[in-house]
């Protein structure tokens, strides 16, 4: 099984794909799709959708996953992500990809056993987990490799 999955953001959107073979978890491509400050709400939404939407046609996986709730300090932050969040789900959609979603709570759960993780732990686990040699750059795709890991122990 194949997974793409997404730490939604507007500024910094972490993304991995990731596979489980034969019982075995392995990252095959992670990163993080960063647009400017002061673009555009409209234009950073066809960014994301347009990178995602790529992603998908060159690696072809059978699901996708992406985190379903996150803290947002202030409002308008809290409007653009679930903006971002909209056209990303739009995309898994639009590709016919069965869509999960799971809270940080989750996600630090299954990769520590501890729900109050800190994230040094969180990437700590994903490194050893996959046998990297080191932790993926930036946060936003370790973030993105973590919700993965996620779904691929959750779904068997």
């Amino acid at each position: 099984m194949k997974v793409i999955s997404i730490d939604p953001g507007t500024g910094r959107l972490g993304w991995a794909i990731l596979e489980k073979k034969e019982g075995k978890e392995s990252l095959i491509e992670c990163g993080c799709l960063e647009t400017k400050a002061h673009t555009s709400l409209e234009i950073r939404l066809e960014l994301i959708y347009e990178h995602i939407t790529a992603k998908i046609l060159e690696h072809k996986p059978d699901q996708f996953t992406c985190e379903s709730l996150f803290f947002a300090t202030n409002a308008k932050t809290a409007f653009d992500v679930g903006a971002a969040r909209g056209v990303i789900l739009l995309a898994a959609q639009k590709a016919h990809l069965p869509i999960s979603q799971y809270t940080p709570l989750q996600v630090k759960s299954s990769l520590t056993g501890y729900g109050q993780a800190d994230k040094k732990q969180i990437q700590f686990m994903v490194t050893k987990i996959l046998h990297l040699k080191e932790t993926p750059k930036p946060d936003d795709a370790a973030d993105a490799v973590a919700i993965g890991l996620t779904h691929l122990f959750r779904s068997g």
